[in-house]
C-alpha cells in the first residue's frame, strides 16, 4: 500500500475519497446503533462524553490500523484449518487471524444484543419501585463494551477499504471525515432511538444480523451487506409510519376525552 501523498488536483482522487466517506458512515451505522444502545443506560450527563470517546477511539483505532496496513493485509493468512463440513466446505476451511476476529466479533455482538433484548423485555415488567432501584452502569464498563465492538467494526472497515484505495493518506482523510460525520449525527439517533422502545428493540435486532453477517463472513460465506442494509431501511420506514400512526391515534383519544 501506498503511504505517499496523493495529487489532489486528480479527479480521481477525490471520487475515491468520496465514495470511501460514503462508505465508512454506512459500515458505520450499526457502530452508532451499538454505542446508542450502550452509551444510554448511563446517566444523561455523561451520555454524550461515552458517545463521542467511543467514537473518538474508533478513529484513533482506524488511523493506527491504517499505519500498520501491512501487518492488516498478513492476517488474511490462514492459521487454523477446520475439518470438512458438509455444506460449508468439503475440503476444509482455513481460517485466517481476520476470520477469527469477525467470528469472535460477531458471536459478541449476537450474545450482547440478545441480552439488551432480554433486559428491555424484564424491565418492561418492573414496578416504578424496582425501576427505582437499580444499579447505575459506570463509564468504564460501557467504554470497555464500545471498544471492543470498535475493534471488530474497524477491521471489517478497513479491510473493505483496502479494496478500493490505494493510498492509505486517503484511508486516513476517510476515516477522520467519516467519524467526524458520526459524531454530529450520533446524539439526534441516541435521543430517537432511546425515545422508542420499538425503535430500540428494532436497533438490537439489526445488531444480532450484523452479528451473523459477522460470523458468515468469518467462514467465507458472503451476505450481502447491500441487502442487509436495504432492510433495516425499509423496517425503519415501517417502523416510522408506525410510531406516526400510534401518535395520532393519541392525539385522536385525548381529543375525545375532552
Amino acid at each position: 500500500m501506498e503511504f505517499v501523498m496523493p495529487d489532489f488536483a486528480d479527479p480521481g482522487v477525490w471520487v475515491s475519497l468520496l465514495t470511501l466517506c460514503f462508505l465508512e458512515i454506512i459500515l458505520g451505522i450499526d457502530n452508532i446503533i451499538f454505542i446508542s444502545i450502550v452509551a444510554g443506560k448511563l446517566p444523561e450527563e455523561v451520555q454524550r462524553k461515552a458517545r463521542n470517546t467511543g467514537l473518538l477511539l474508533a478513529m484513533v483505532f482506524r488511523v493506527c490500523l491504517l499505519l500498520a496496513i501491512n501487518w492488516i493485509i498478513g492476517l488474511k493468512d490462514p492459521v487454523v484449518t477446520l475439518p470438512a463440513i458438509r455444506g460449508l466446505s468439503e475440503a476444509g476451511l482455513a481460517l485466517s487471524y481476520k476470520d477469527l476476529i469477525l467470528i469472535g466479533g460477531g458471536l459478541f455482538l449476537i450474545v450482547k444484543s440478545t441480552l439488551e433484548i432480554n433486559h428491555k423485555l424484564r424491565s418492561n415488567e418492573e414496578t416504578p419501585e424496582q425501576k427505582n432501584t437499580k444499579v447505575k452502569v459506570k463509564l468504564g464498563p460501557v467504554l470497555l463494551q464500545i471498544i471492543l465492538i470498535d475493534a471488530v467494526f474497524s477491521f471489517d472497515s478497513i479491510l473493505t477499504a483496502i479494496g478500493l484505495v490505494d493510498s492509505v493518506i486517503i484511508m486516513i482523510i476517510a476515516v477522520v471525515i467519516s467519524i467526524g460525520v458520526m459524531m454530529l449525527f450520533a446524539g439526534p439517533v441516541m435521543r430517537l432511538v432511546n425515545k422508542q422502545p420499538s425503535l430500540q428493540m428494532l436497533a438490537l435486532a439489526f445488531l444480532v444480523v450484523i452479528g451473523v453477517v459477522l460470523i458468515a463472513g468469518g467462514f467465507h460465506q458472503e451476505v450481502s451487506k447491500g441487502i442487509i442494509y436495504s432492510c433495516l431501511a425499509f423496517s425503519l420506514a415501517v417502523e416510522f409510519l408506525n410510531i406516526r400512526l400510534r401518535r395520532k391515534q393519541k392525539n385522536i383519544q385525548l381529543n375525545t376525552k375532552e
